[in-house]
């Protein structure tokens, strides 16, 4: 290994100890209460050092953000078949998002940091060039939405439901979940389970509030969500979508 690779793998290394270091804190302070000094003082680096990487605490809390949305994407993406139907896709998106989150300091993390960056969101509508590396949030959203319009297109869902509407009570209705979690329940075992519980809950509740009267119900089921199989082939862990 050249002597430029080596510096790029000791900064990549880096730059993830400080993103390690700042979620340790937000977990244990609030997003609010971390200050770059902490950080810096939690990774063993100056300041000075941690500016480098990161110029302010905003930038390293988004950067996080960035880094989580686009990790998910990319694992829907792998997982995702362009032939299924719009509600099967909307199971796959559910099982992905408790395959990738699947630990609750995780998402809590994230939660808090969506609320502090853009406290209003999902309640108001943005571009993703106003907040730059929070597109991948964005893309999220505008992936839900999406599924419903073709839910919607296929039949699966009421003519009169709004996609847009829908989809911003979905991700209102998780944050507040995760709040509620967090304030009343303090080993990390309880928080994980009744997260993932209330969650699955409420997405059961919601497409079963928008399917066309007459649709087959067990379509709407979303089964075991914690369940992944190992399938043959090269695609690695496979999630089974039914």
């Amino acid at each position: 290994m050249g002597i430029a690779e080596r510096k790029e793998r000791e900064r990549a290394e880096r730059k993830a100890l400080i993103i390690r270091c700042a979620k340790a804190l937000i977990l244990e302070q609030g997003v609010e209460a971390v200050s770059m000094g902490e950080i810096a003082k939690r990774a063993e680096l100056s300041k000075a050092t941690l500016y480098l990487y990161f110029s302010s605490r905003d930038i390293l809390f988004r950067e996080i953000c960035s880094e989580a949305g686009f990790h998910f994407i990319k694992y829907f993406q792998s997982l995702h078949n362009p032939r299924m139907s719009a509600l099967d896709s909307l199971k796959l998106f559910w099982k992905c998002y408790v395959d990738i989150f699947g630990k609750s300091d995780d998402m809590i993390v994230l939660f808090n940091m969506k609320e502090y960056i853009t406290p209003d969101y999902p309640f108001i509508s943005v571009s993703d060039d106003e907040y730059g590396v929070l597109a991948p949030s964005f893309e999220l959203f505008n992936m839900i939405r999406d599924m419903i319009k073709a839910g919607i297109d296929e039949g699966a869902f009421e003519q009169d439901v709004n996609p847009t509407l829908i989809t911003h009570t979905i991700i209102s209705l998780f944050s507040l979940i995760v709040d509620n979690t967090v304030k009343y329940l303090k080993k990390p075992q309880e928080v994980d389970v009744v997260l993932f519980d209330e969650m699955q809950n409420i997405f059961q509740i919601i497409l079963r509030g928008i399917a066309r009267e007459g649709i087959d119900r067990s379509r709407l089921a979303l089964g075991d969500v914690r369940k992944t199989v190992k399938a043959s082939g090269s695609s690695g862990e496979k999630i089974i979508v039914g």
